[in-house]
């Protein structure tokens, strides 16, 4: 079970579980207000006459030694001798502190001389052992020890099982193999407009070398991509989406949503390609029978437009039709392919011979073997060509409509890109075999005796096409895109060729497009998309993403170019399949120990070849289009970045984080600290983060972008309990940390107490230099009302991390941090308000039960206080209470937002009384470069003596200008040992009455007994003992009052409590007194190690 947050929750004297920041603050109700209005008012001290009573010294058993040596060489060893009434010279071995006595150091330049060399004197200042043990019996009192000196050296949207439950849960799926799912498909959108209509105007360009060129590049990028496809579609289950699908759980919503939006946009204009295709093969037939409606550009677009209507109605109708159409396409298309095959053997005629074909001739081979680009290039010519094998996702694109994707796209995709580029070749070097590059199509044009063929093959062949140099001709390799339909043994096939391979080329974009449109939309990476989420009948078909495709396509279909339109679409699916081919290098990179492929025949570093192959070809295809397009893709993958959509699909860029985390710390590991890196890495008992948010909101402002920040939270009980809340809140904790922009980690232990949770916390936190080095937690205001126990755990952290040599940082503001009950209040207002809700619901839906209803909805209204009480007397005594805990509730609220504003202009003042390296000076100068705080200036108080002010502060501005340290004013207080005034030592004296023992005042057996019985509580003698360093807290919060009520904020050097000497509720008595009735305020300690120099 988790803490319980109320206010008096320490109370209780039996032992219970709290959080780590056991912090609950409240008012002092009996505080007395002042008059005076400015500086601003916080809680006030009233303060009564001097106590009268004697106090006598007296020892605990077996510490009579301890306290004989104590008041030898500690703190409050006083002499005569000096100006200053607590200044002493008879001990040499203590540094002078402001005129006092002490063993801890005052700041001085020289513990920061050569702190990074290896060599060189150094002077060292009481390390944090020396003045937070106990001191030794033995130690060797010499002169000069002050300078020691030493030679040192520092060296949801998208969830797959949701998705599988609906898709379970629906009957009459219609699911392919991987024939006619996968194989088919890809063959029909690879044998598209290009087999029939552009290949041998593609080498008749770039001749019969060059054109094999083209198809095995192109091969080579498809194949790369395919094998690719494959490794990623083995490494799970695949679902519905394509080749978004395959980049977005493998890159991440990042990559996959600006693909997935560039995909779908490129494949709804391979309709428009593939349907003006059919159209330019209509209007030839039409233009052979002297029958165009208008012009041939405006008849392309009217076919065009009419036959998208067609196929958008064939899709529609379900994926049973489209698969059916896409057989029967098939099998014409085949024969078509047969038919040219064959049409290249038969004997020739007259008519043929004159549009150039002559069967195959070995001359007609050479001639053709070499390129003649004409007003083309290789590139452009490959642009044009490209677009023929994209097809290869036909089958990827459908993934959701798969018996098994798994072994079907690989499968089908692979042999489809075998056989298909086995038929590309064949008829590019049949056709380049057969038919010359130009002829007039003129049976007249035979050649004359005794002319000289220079080389033609034509000529050789016994015709005479010499005039094409002149004039353009309409036949031939170069001129005529119906030469398949000469060469072939029956036309009209070639024809119905064509008009099966546009037309399946279409129907298979015109399915894919929707489809993985739908499922990005599905996915909700783009949130005003999702409306096309939306499925209709048994299949889930995406209507709403047909007719989206429907109308992009018509607008392309209207431009009627082919050759313009197939550079566009040669980049979108390049960019696509230049990520396919990175996310199997990617993810093979990453070494993610889920990445684990069936499918084997791929290598991670020939897919990233593939990715640059792809990159490259993009550039020299179009260079301005390729710029366009990664443009388009930046802004969209910028735009996914920012929206951070709510996705986890374990992507290899997160495992990729992962490694470069690990890599990034254990080389951290191996570098040495320097103090100039020194940063504070911070470990916060918020408890739960979000029921103290203004003590992780000063934390976060010196840790942001600049240090470690580790909210804990120590689970204290019952341990199976304990463990299951604990791994229950793990999660939802970080997740808030992360929805409120808290760049801070979240952990939690089980422990038997608070102080061995903190212990465990401090000693395993962090991540080899990634370690905390400072401890901060919240002041326990309530701790007079607390047990002994808990006293005892809240001190002995403090001890704890001084032990384990990290520094400390208490934090105190006046309406404390704990929130829960507030958080508590507003879930019940937020779960009656549904109820109410959901009633006025019921009533509306249910009117004949309306009197019942409405005599319910009134009882939870009762609750909410909107309805008047029963009697005028409880109605005001609620009124009161609500009124009473709404300001107290308004308060708390905003004092735990006060870290959250920007700071106005003030001043941060910093009392920096004791030399802890530095800590107490870095953390306000950390503030100061913080957007909230940077309008506040240092203000630098420090201790010296009355006698040597001037000296004093110019010392301390040399050692600020040396820091480098900005700062508004410096301050030497020199009367910090004065005795503090009467009403203020009886005001303490009075706080720390009940837990005194009084065993001066008792027989000795008495007293004996009463050590047994209570030994936490403070002896006469620990109190006369550190009487002069009670007198020190009670006179600073006086010097605090007078210098820096107004500050915005207060750091102050925290005292620390020798282990063994000081008791617990003594230590709390110094931090209550010290930091009451002030702004909010930051007890710092260093652990007295340097984490300033003045070194570059």
């Amino acid at each position: 079970m988790s803490m319980n947050n109320s206010p008096n929750i320490f109370l209780d004297p039996t032992p219970n579980r709290f959080q780590v920041n056991i912090i609950n603050e409240s008012h002092d109700n009996n505080a007395t207000p002042e008059e005076d209005v400015d500086p601003p008012h916080y809680e006030e001290t009233s303060f009564t006459e001097e106590a009268h009573s004697r106090v006598r010294i007296s020892h605990r058993p077996g510490k009579r030694a301890l306290y004989e040596n104590f008041l030898q060489n500690g703190d409050t060893v006083k002499s005569d001798g000096n100006l200053h009434p607590y200044d002493t010279h008879s001990n040499t071995y203590y540094l002078k502190t402001f005129g006092h006595n002490t063993v801890d150091a005052i700041p001085n330049i020289d513990y920061y001389r050569n702190t990074g060399s290896i060599s060189g004197a150094k002077m060292n200042r009481p390390s944090l052992l020396e003045i937070h043990e106990q001191l030794a019996k033995n130690i060797a009192l010499n002169p000069g020890s002050i300078d020691r000196v030493t030679g040192s050296g520092e060296g949801t949207p998208g969830d797959e099982a949701t998705a599988n439950k609906e898709e379970e849960s629906k009957g009459g799926f219609v699911k392919f193999g991987w024939v006619k799912g996968v194989l088919v498909r890809c063959m029909l959108n690879i044998w598209g407009v290009m087999l029939f209509i552009r290949l041998s105007w593609i080498v008749g360009q770039t001749g019969i070398g060059l054109g094999i060129v083209v198809i095995m590049l192109s091969v080579v990028v498809t194949t790369l991509t395919g094998i690719s496809m494959s490794a990623i579609c083995t490494n799970g289950v695949v679902r519905g989406g394509g080749a978004y699908y395959l980049i977005s759980r493998s890159l991440g919503p990042e990559f996959g949503g600006s693909i997935g939006l560039i995909f779908a946009f490129a494949n709804a204009v391979a309709v428009a390609m593939y349907v003006v295709g059919f159209a330019e093969t209509v209007v030839e037939l039409l233009k052979s029978s002297d029958v165009l409606m208008v012009d041939e550009s405006n008849d392309i677009r009217i076919i065009g437009s009419i036959t998208v209507v067609v196929l958008l109605g064939i899709s529609v109708a379900g994926m049973e039709w489209e698969a059916k159409a896409q057989v029967v396409l098939l099998v014409i298309l085949l024969i078509a392919i047969a038919n040219f095959f064959i049409g290249t053997i038969i004997p020739t005629n007259n008519e043929k011979k004159a549009r150039g074909f002559f069967n195959y001739q070995a001359s007609i081979f050479a001639e053709n073997f070499g390129p003649d680009f004409r007003g083309e290039g290789f590139f452009s010519v490959f642009a044009i060509f490209f677009p023929a094998a994209t097809g290869i996702l036909a089958g990827a694109n459908i993934s959701g409509d798969l018996e098994d994707p798994q072994a079907a796209i690989p499968k089908g995709t692979m042999l489809a890109i075998l056989i298909t580029t086995v038929a590309y070749l064949g008829v590019a070097i049949c056709a380049a075999a057969c038919v010359v590059r130009d002829a007039t199509g003129n049976t007249t044009d035979t050649v004359a005796s005794g002319v000289n063929c220079n080389g033609s093959s034509a000529c050789t062949l016994g015709y005479d096409f010499s005039s094409c140099k002149i004039q353009k001709c309409h036949y031939g390799l170069m001129n005529n895109f119906q030469v398949m339909s000469m060469v072939s043994g029956f036309g009209p096939l070639i024809t119905a060729g064509i008009f099966s391979a546009t037309l399946s080329s279409a129907l298979a974009s015109l399915v894919s497009a929707p489809k993985v449109f739908q499922a990005l939309c599905k996915d909700n990476i783009y949130k005003a998309l999702h409306f096309f989420a939306k499925g209709h009948g048994k299949n889930n078909e995406p209507l709403r993403g047909y007719v989206l495709t429907f109308i992009i396509a018509m607008a392309f279909i209207l431009i009627a170019e082919l050759n313009t339109i197939a550079p566009i679409i040669s980049n979108f699916f390049l960019a696509s399949y230049a990520l396919i081919n990175f996310s199997c290098f990617h993810a093979s990179y990453a070494k993610s120990p889920g990445w684990r492929p069936a499918f084997k025949y791929y290598n991670m570093w020939v897919s990233l070849f593939g990715a640059m192959l792809c990159c490259g070809v993009m550039f020299v295809i179009n260079w301005w289009a390729a710029l366009i397009t990664y443009a388009i893709e930046l802004f969209l993958y910028i735009y996914v970045t920012y929206k951070k959509p709510e996705v986890n699909w374990g992507s290899s860029a997160q495992a990729l984080y992962y490694v470069n985390a690990l890599d990034s710390a254990l080389e951290l590991t191996a570098i040495e600290d320097h103090v100039k890196n020194f940063r504070p890495q911070c470990i916060v008992l918020t408890g739960g983060p979000m029921t103290r948010p203004a003590l992780l909101d000063i934390t976060h402002s010196f840790t942001k972008n600049n240090g470690l920040c580790i909210c804990c939270q120590v689970y204290t009980g019952p341990r199976k309990l304990c463990v299951k809340e604990m791994n229950s809140g793990m999660a939802k904790n970080q997740a808030w940390l992360t929805k409120n922009k808290r760049k801070a980690f979240y952990a939690a232990v089980a422990a038997d107490s608070f102080r061995d949770g903190v212990k465990s916390l401090l000693q395993a936190s962090g991540l080899g230099r990634m370690k905390p080095n400072t401890l901060v937690l919240g002041f326990k205001t309530d701790w007079r009302d607390a047990s002994a126990v808990q006293i005892e755990n809240y001190v002995g952290a403090i001890h704890d991390a001084f032990d384990f040599e990290l520094g400390v940082v208490i934090v105190r503001i006046s309406q404390g941090f704990d929130i829960s009950q507030v958080l508590q209040v507003q879930e019940e207002l937020e779960k009656l308000e549904q109820e109410r809700l959901a009633l006025e619901a019921t009533i509306k839906g249910n009117e004949f039960e309306e009197e019942n209803r409405i005599r319910g909805f009134f009882n939870k209204a009762k609750k909410l206080n909107i309805t008047k009480h029963v009697t005028k007397k409880d109605s005001n005594i609620n009124k009161i209470q609500s009124m009473h805990m709404g300001e107290f509730n308004q308060r708390l609220l905003e004092a735990s937002n006060q870290f959250k504003k920007k700071q106005g202009k003030g001043t941060i003042d910093v009392w920096w009384l004791f030399d802890d390296g530095g800590l107490t000076l870095l953390i306000p100068h950390i503030l100061t470069l913080r957007k909230k705080w940077k309008d506040c200036k240092l203000r630098i108080f420090t201790g010296g003596k009355i006698n040597r002010i001037e000296d004093e502060k110019l010392a301390m501005t040399s050692l600020l200008s040396k820091f480098r340290i900005k700062y508004a004013d410096i301050k030497i207080i020199g009367d910090i040992n004065m005795k503090p005034n009467k009403e203020s030592w009886k005001f303490f004296e009075e706080m720390i009455e009940p837990y005194r023992l009084h065993e001066s005042c008792k027989d000795l057996t008495t007293a004996e007994k009463l050590k047994r019985e209570t030994p936490w509580k403070i002896t006469d003698a620990e109190l006369e003992a550190f009487k002069e360093k009670s007198y020190r807290q009670v006179r600073l919060n006086e010097l605090l009052q007078e210098h820096s009520r107004a500050a915005n904020l207060i750091v102050l050097s925290l005292p620390v409590a020798r282990k063994g000497l000081v008791s617990d509720h003594l230590y709390m008595a110094w931090l209550e007194i010290l930091s009451k009735n002030l702004p909010p305020v930051l007890l710092v300690r260093g652990n007295h190690k340097n984490v300033l120099t003045f070194y570059s």
